[in-house]
């Protein structure tokens, strides 16, 4: 499979004449759960030759491929992606911490790693978190079976809240760090692992009761949250500058 993400990028590259930085894995591969049959879902960011920013023309400023059954592939533009980036934007954030990265050609991805700590914003990353959870929350709440992928999209957000409180960085993409950054009750603990395993043994649409536990654990993280959210406050945007120097040294770096 992954001769054939590498296949369909130099492709991808060669159709709109455009050059990759770097391309990762997004997806539950990344975060460290993936059941038998879960997708790849691969994202990228490229850069058009110079001309094409020079332009007063609208593009489109994103690449994306069908989706099949194992594959969904897509990608921003470099100016996409820094804009999106100055606004601490957690997605990319994310690509950037992937384990499983499947090309990394230039040093954008490095220098954006590195600038990484003066961009995130950890307030507003929490309440994204927050809403990814309780959006998971509402979609179980009217069913006694569920299946086991959304108790990791209900915890995992939970848990990067969790990290963020504590440590006040982005968190990492893998699960089990997340997991192991904190001291989790051992009634939570011993049903995630349960979890844990029949999701990385079984298929992605396996369903499991409801637990209790899990939702006690929602519950009293979400209440927790929007009383400590109120009592912290957004830090200063943080400028352009360096990243317009960003993109004037990946376009040389890249075209020369």
């Amino acid at each position: 499979m992954k001769n054939e993400i590498m296949s369909k990028l130099k492709q991808m590259e060669q159709d709109h004449g455009v050059k990759i930085l770097f391309a990762v894995e997004s997806g539950s591969r990344g975060w460290g759960f993936a059941s038998k049959d879960s997708d790849y879902d691969v994202r990228f960011v490229y850069v058009r030759p110079m001309d094409w920013y020079l332009s007063i023309e609208e593009r489109e400023d994103f690449i994306e491929a069908p989706i099949s059954d194992l594959l969904d592939i897509n990608g921003w533009d470099l100016k996409k992606a820094l804009l999106l980036y100055k606004k601490s934007n957690l997605p990319l954030f994310e690509w950037l911490c992937s384990p499983i990265v499947y090309r990394e050609d230039f040093r954008t991805a490095q220098r954006l790693r590195e600038l990484m700590p003066a961009y995130f914003a950890p307030v507003p990353a929490m309440y994204h978190y927050l809403h990814i959870a309780g959006n998971k929350r509402d979609e179980i709440a009217d069913t006694d079976q569920v299946k086991i992928k959304k108790y990791f999209y209900i915890l995992r957000p939970l848990l990067a809240c969790m990290w963020i409180e504590k440590n006040n960085t982005m968190p990492p993409m893998e699960f089990s760090r997340l997991m192991a950054d904190q001291p989790l009750d051992s009634s939570l603990t011993t049903e995630i692992h349960k979890l844990l395993e029949k999701k990385i043994s079984g298929q992605e649409y396996d369903i499991e009761p409801k637990s209790p536990v899990i939702l006690e654990f929602l519950n009293s993280r979400t209440e927790h949250f929007d009383q400590y959210l109120k009592t912290v406050r957004k830090g200063a945007e943080p400028d352009y500058t360096p990243l317009n120097s960003l993109f004037r040294e990946t376009l040389q770096e890249v075209w020369g």
